[in-house]
């Protein structure tokens, strides 16, 4: 009889061991152990899943550029001078604007297609290129995207931008055209005797390539913007492996 109590106790220690030790195990699975690398990369993936889509959805929504002053598009600091004097045009004001709601269009048009280009850069981050993201400052991962994206995203953006300036506004004239005949008359007077005592400077800049770098500069603060959010409020971070992986970086 006694050797069945004892046998009954030390089973019953055991089972309650167990029980402590299950009990530790999936404390230290929620806090304490190390991230493997499979969690590092699957992280730092979804937070830039998450952090892409919500720019993108932000930016491909009418007005999404045209009404947002920060990333608003506008022409060139070297069109001031038509700017400053479309007022003297019958219908200027509104054939300027009518050409800058018509770029924030064709950039609004084009965000809507960016969200695959960044899920197949994200797709194939390495684990070195998570760990660089991890460790690194508030925009990291923002700088991952665009090196690893910006040729792609151009070839994306400038033909919208560019359809949209080759669109007749005025008679048989478009954007693109208005822009090389201004360009085209300021730079010959720049180059003569009195433009160069005047100071004058020839106007070098692709309008197409301007507004496009200008489209995706406003598409990079957006998702630079949800970045910081992401890394600097845990509220930000919706599933239990985006907190586990940015609670590592704020300990």
């Amino acid at each position: 009889m006694k050797r069945y109590k004892i046998i009954s106790i030390a089973l019953i220690f055991i089972f309650s061991s167990c029980a402590e030790l299950s009990q530790i195990a999936n404390q230290s699975i929620g806090g304490s152990l190390p991230l493997s690398q499979n969690e590092i990369i699957n992280g730092l993936k979804e937070s830039l899943v998450v952090g892409a889509s919500k720019s993108v959805n932000i930016l491909a929504v009418t007005d999404g550029y045209y009404k947002d002053e920060l990333v608003k598009i506008l022409l060139p600091p070297e069109a001031e001078i038509i700017v400053k004097n479309i007022n003297k045009i019958p219908g200027g004001a509104q054939l300027l604007d009518d050409v800058l709601l018509k770029i924030n269009r064709a950039a609004e048009d084009a965000a809507k297609e960016a969200k695959p280009i960044f899920v197949n850069s994200i797709s194939a981050m390495s684990f070195t290129d998570a760990l660089g993201i991890l460790k690194g400052g508030d925009y990291a991962a923002t700088n991952y995207l665009r090196n690893s994206t910006y040729g792609q995203l151009v070839e994306l953006y400038k033909p919208k931008i560019n359809s949209s300036l080759d669109k007749k506004l005025v008679g048989t004239i478009s954007t693109n055209q208005s822009w090389d005949l201004l360009t085209g008359q300021w730079n010959e007077m720049a180059k003569t005797l009195i433009g160069q005592i005047a100071g004058f400077k020839p106007i070098e800049v692709k309008l197409d390539e301007y507004l496009t770098q200008k489209a995706l500069d406003g598409l990079f603060l957006k998702i630079g913007d949800e970045e910081k959010r992401i890394r600097k409020d845990p509220l930000a971070r919706g599933s239990e492996l985006l907190k586990r992986v940015f609670a590592k970086q704020d300990s």
